[in-house]
């Protein structure tokens, strides 16, 4: 499982590991998008926030029904203590974190797509956002700081930390390749 705020690699981290470990990557976000039929500036320009995050929840509780995948979570779904509960139960949860700076040159080129960064100075809001939300991020199991890691890199530190809390049953070598068997825990 993981979370963290917008630009922080979770999707491009997820989809590698997934691919290594050879299970389903699932992106919250994107399962969202398709269940509503609309952008995410959509849903929060009818629904607000609120009705974005329940549509969250609802995803959330879905997909930690299923076991040996990969999910990547929105930046705002550790807000809800219950998504907290679920994705703690269903395996490791993983909180990737980046500068404030990082996060802005990562996402600047997205910014239209982003609701929570719209009509605001951008640099401004992430910090804090990032303020508000890091209680929250801080009830992870981990955190990986990705500011100044390839996300080849995040993805071998995940793999450290899986091997390391016994989730991994056997080595998995060239991940960036796809290659190497094995067998989640979750």
């Amino acid at each position: 499982m993981l979370a963290g705020f917008m630009g922080t690699g979770k999707s491009a981290a997820g989809r590698l590991l997934a691919k290594g470990l050879k299970v389903p990557f699932v992106d919250l976000d994107e399962r969202i998008v398709r269940q509503a039929g609309q952008t995410v500036p959509e849903i929060f320009a009818k629904e607000g926030e609120s009705g974005f995050r329940k549509r969250e929840a609802r995803e959330v509780t879905r997909v930690c029904t299923k076991t040996g995948q990969v999910i990547a979570t929105g930046g705002g779904v550790l807000l809800n203590e219950e998504n907290v509960r679920q994705l703690k139960e269903a395996g490791i949860l993983i909180c990737l974190t980046a500068r404030p700076e990082v996060i802005l040159s990562r996402t600047l080129s997205s910014l239209p797509s982003r609701p929570l960064l719209s009509g605001t100075d951008p640099r401004e809001r992430i910090e804090e956002l990032l303020k508000l939300r890091k209680p929250s991020y801080a009830k992870a199991d981990v955190t990986i700081d990705t500011s100044d890691r390839s996300v080849q890199g995040v993805v071998e530190e995940i793999l450290r930390i899986l091997r390391e809390e016994g989730i991994l049953k056997e080595d998995v070598r060239d991940v960036g390749e796809g290659k190497g068997a094995v067998q989640t825990g979750t």
